[in-house]
């Protein structure tokens, strides 16, 4: 089974729509998505109608930070631009659209997979995967043989030998990789709607659970047009600036 990976979407239809687009022509027969559906863009409620609409499908789906904070309100340490757009975004949503988000899990696991946002450790704190040492710690708190995490927004994929080696590097798009069944594996997809790596071309990743080939992608898409919707909703210019700037 192909299964599509994606996370960040972050409000951002325009990437969204591109990135389906792509895993569709790339085969892709299931869909992962790794939380923090709204937050940032112009565009949460047409991105959580096609979630939604995945989900009822099958489709695995986890809750972000951003999801939480839209439930619950947000969380002390969310800065200030960013608490803005989550109060925008509340005043958006359906009553159907809340609950969804509000029904979330923290994760999910599927066969010899976890999918969880932030990290297996400690979920519901939010911390990032930093490095090698975040990404041990990760791995080592969960029996999954290969955990997939959104949260950094930065493609990244690290593994753990037989021999205890860890590593980490950083994936060429398009070159798959065999996720060697004697390893452990965590695989960080990028973001989708909000990459912050320099590049702004959409992030996405598609895992074959048959060859356990693990291929990352970078997309195109229109990011002016999504920008643009975030200057007219009167969001915080940065938040623009990045999706032009992938950073």
């Amino acid at each position: 089974m192909k299964l599509a990976l994606l996370t960040d979407l972050h409000a951002n239809l325009e990437a969204f729509d591109a990135c389906m687009e792509a895993a569709r022509a790339a085969g892709a027969q299931a869909f992962a998505f790794l939380g923090d559906f709204v937050g940032y863009g112009a565009d949460p409620g047409a991105v959580l109608d096609r979630v939604m609409a995945l989900t009822d499908q099958g489709a695995i789906a986890v809750l972000g930070n951003h999801d939480e904070a839209c439930v619950r309100g947000p969380a002390p340490m969310m800065d200030a631009e960013a608490v803005q757009v989550i109060h925008w975004t509340r005043s958006r949503l359906s009553s159907a659209q809340m609950q969804f988000l509000a029904g979330l899990p923290m994760s999910a696991t599927q066969g010899h997979c976890l999918f969880v946002h932030a990290n297996a450790f400690a979920p519901a704190q939010w911390a990032y995967i930093y490095g090698r040492a975040d990404a041990l710690r990760s791995m080592h708190a969960t029996e999954c043989r290969v955990s997939f995490c959104g949260h950094v927004h930065e493609p990244r994929l690290y593994h753990l030998s037989a021999t205890a080696k860890m590593l980490e590097f950083d994936p060429v798009p398009g070159v798959p990789v065999p996720l060697l069944p004697t390893r452990r594996w965590l695989a960080l997809p990028g973001s989708a709607g909000q990459p912050r790596d320099g590049n702004p071309a959409a992030s996405w990743a598609l895992y074959d659970t048959d060859s356990l080939e693990l291929c990352f992608y970078r997309v195109p898409y229109d990011f002016e047009s999504a920008a643009a919707k975030i200057r007219a909703a009167g969001l915080p210019e940065r938040f623009a600036l990045r999706l032009q700037h992938g950073r």
